[in-house]
């Protein structure tokens, strides 16, 4: 995160501090005049406005709604009234709060208490320059998937984790849309592992990045296979039936914890994916488990007739949120110096 920092200061931090603090001038020394002179040194980076380098939730989110969510979903019996609308919002009410607990990590990597490396040679070598990735995704996924177990106990379950779970069928929106310190405490792996284990910084970088459109991707409801390894449908199956699949990224530890449940098959068929009769095979379980993790179920779902009079108006809805948040992220994440 220090390369983020760094970047930040040569083209925007130095000259903010320096017209907020700015220092007298130092006395001129007749003697020396090459200690009278400023030095500038060259930079490679070429600045953009912070307009163009914007990549965040909402752009991402609304393009994977836009050309991959099936809004088929829509219709689905458990798909809440106005979700998207909501999804936005939950979102947007967490990420300022999580940006705030992100400080204190963030503070720790910049001064060094992590085992952040700049180049290969100041690694454990090229060797781990590779191994570093899979390391890393199991590492995080063993993490989150205790931490996910500990989120679903009954006593913790109604108050930091049962907001995300109120999308039973997700839209990409909800990949965000959770409880300030759920969200916080999802992303402690990715900031604990560089505690005790060697990685390189761009290496961070870009699997932060990953971890961004990973967590898109399990929200979309498009299913490309049906991977015995790779946790993407598995996650929709612990949105809907609430106490399995735990993990992140892959489904090895609920394979050994035995609460791994196999997505149905009928997802990954175009034409059964939106039957009725696909969704009415799942509702029964899904509403008896709901009921015994969360009691009565205060959800406004819409129906099918009600959906199609306002379809319209939701497709409509994410493109103009969208440039009223970006604007306001924008605003925020600059007024802070992130």
């Amino acid at each position: 995160m220090d390369v983020a920092l760094e970047v930040f200061d040569t083209f925007i931090g130095d000259k903010l501090f320096a017209a907020i603090l700015p220092l007298h001038a130092a006395a001129y020394n007749f003697t020396d005049h090459t200690a009278n002179a400023t030095i500038l040194s060259l930079s490679p980076w070429k600045y953009k406005p912070s307009t163009r380098r914007l990549l965040n939730y909402l752009v991402f989110a609304t393009l994977s709604y836009i050309f991959i969510f099936d809004k088929e979903i829509f219709k689905h019996p458990k798909f809440l009234k106005r979700q998207i609308r909501l999804e936005i919002k939950q979102a947007n009410k967490a990420m300022p709060v999580m940006a705030i607990c992100t400080t204190f990590t963030f503070l720790s990597e910049v001064r060094g208490f992590c085992k952040l490396y700049d180049a290969t040679e100041d690694g454990p070598g090229r060797r781990y320059g590779w191994a570093q990735f899979p390391f890393f995704i199991l590492f995080t996924d063993i993490f989150i998937y205790w931490l996910r177990l500990w989120l679903h106990l009954p006593l913790v379950y109604r108050h930091p984790h049962k907001p995300h779970h109120k999308w039973i069928m997700p839209s990409p929106y909800a990949n965000r849309a959770f409880y300030p310190l759920d969200g916080f405490a999802k992303s402690l792996p990715y900031h604990v592992y560089p505690i005790f284990t060697p990685l390189n910084k761009l290496a961070y970088a870009v699997l932060f990045v990953f971890i961004n459109f990973w967590t898109i991707l399990i929200h979309d409801g498009e299913y490309i296979t049906d991977n015995p390894i790779i946790n993407g449908s598995g996650h929709t199956a612990h949105h809907l039936h609430f106490n399995c699949n735990y993990g992140q990224f892959t489904t090895l530890w609920d394979r050994l914890g035995g609460s791994y449940r196999e997505p149905d098959l009928a997802w990954f068929n175009k034409e059964n994916k939106m039957s009725r009769k696909t969704w009415e095979s799942n509702m029964k379980e899904t509403e008896e488990i709901q009921r015994e993790v969360e009691g009565a179920d205060g959800r406004q779902y819409v129906v099918a007739e009600t959906k199609k009079k306002n379809r319209s108006r939701s497709r409509l809805l994410p493109p103009l949120v969208v440039l009223s948040g970006s604007i306001w992220l924008t605003t925020f994440f600059n007024d802070n110096g992130d």
